[in-house]
């Protein structure tokens, strides 16, 4: 069944937190991964679901400064585990889905929130572009290697973290590692946010006849580690921070930019839905392009084409050889 990809008026907006969409939702007994949940936006994430009652369990690439971050919150009546993972290497996503399996627990909350964003042009495992590989084919490997306590949940959500950046680029389908001389940084980030998108509607495609939904979410603008790459007079010249390095003030806080991961994986807003893009703590309008907010507010046409979702999974599978829906 398809959602339609519109407004539901959920009663969330820009500014909700996570408090707010968790108020009378109890966690108690459920299982979610955050990967990258111990900095920025995935920190906020991880509180958020664990004050609410859950087990989280953070992979991480970097497992001991994790621990030491985590080690410093509160998680309220739930808790929280750290383990490894290095998204830009499979053969890492595959050794850690294979520790989690052998756990036999189920995963009843899934969310892709690990990202890099407009580095300089890097190249990991079989020469592939750092950003489409470590935002798309390592969580992509790691849904498909954790598929079997997915299904096992009985109704879970996977949720992937895309972001209004999937608007500078649809996928590059002849150039998608960017193996021709043509590298810009802005280009790759943007082909890896709509393939975070039409990630998700592909999977929950496949997924739900198994009771797992997917959806795709743009937090909102937040400054956080993600920007690590980016240097100031770039972030001045894009009206992000001033010279003194204040914040714009549409900008949202990290918590506040928790709230729609918290949403599509927590409301029962979104019960028998799926495989949509939400935004604000709501599903996302289709972008208005005579809108003059057309780069920053819904979600374009390519980023959640059922077409380009298919042709992306089929690449997937080939590049990363999983494919838990496969023959």
């Amino acid at each position: 069944m398809t959602t339609p990809q519109n407004k539901i008026g959920s009663g969330f907006g820009m500014r909700s937190t996570p408090a707010e969409v968790l108020e009378g939702v109890d966690l108690s007994g459920k299982l979610a991964i955050v990967t990258g949940g111990y900095s920025g936006l995935g920190l906020e994430t991880t509180k958020a679901l664990a004050q609410a009652g859950a087990h989280v369990v953070v992979p991480a690439r970097r497992k001991a400064h994790a621990e030491k971050k985590l080690g410093q919150i509160d998680p309220g009546k739930g808790s929280i585990e750290v383990d490894e993972l290095d998204l830009g290497d499979l053969a890492n996503v595959k050794a850690f889905a294979g520790r989690f399996l052998a756990s036999k627990r189920p995963i009843h909350i899934l969310i892709n929130n690990a990202a890099i964003m407009a580095c300089a042009e890097t190249r990991v495992g079989k020469g592939w572009e750092a950003q489409f590989a470590t935002n798309h084919l390592g969580h992509y490997a790691l849904v498909n290697h954790l598929w079997p306590a997915l299904k096992a949940a009985n109704g879970a959500r996977v949720v992937a973290l895309s972001s209004t950046g999937h608007k500078i680029s649809p996928m590059r389908w002849d150039d998608v590692m960017f193996e021709g001389g043509t590298y810009e940084k802005w280009q790759a980030y943007g082909q890896a946010k709509t393939a975070n998108s039409l990630f998700a509607v592909q999977l929950d495609k496949l997924g739900q006849a198994e009771g797992v939904r997917a959806f795709a979410v743009h937090p909102g603008g937040i400054m956080t580690p993600l920007q690590r790459h980016l240097p100031k007079e770039e972030m001045i010249a894009a009206g992000w921070i001033d010279k003194d390095g204040k914040v714009n003030e549409m900008f949202k806080t990290p918590e506040q930019g928790a709230s729609t991961s918290i949403f599509a994986a927590t409301s029962s807003q979104l019960d028998g839905m799926g495989g949509v893009y939400c935004e604000d703590g709501d599903i996302a309008d289709e972008t208005d392009v005579d809108s003059d907010f057309a780069r920053f507010m819904g979600v374009n046409k390519h980023a959640i084409d059922a077409g380009e979702a298919e042709k992306l999974w089929a690449l997937s599978a080939e590049l990363t050889g999983v494919n838990a829906f496969g023959d």
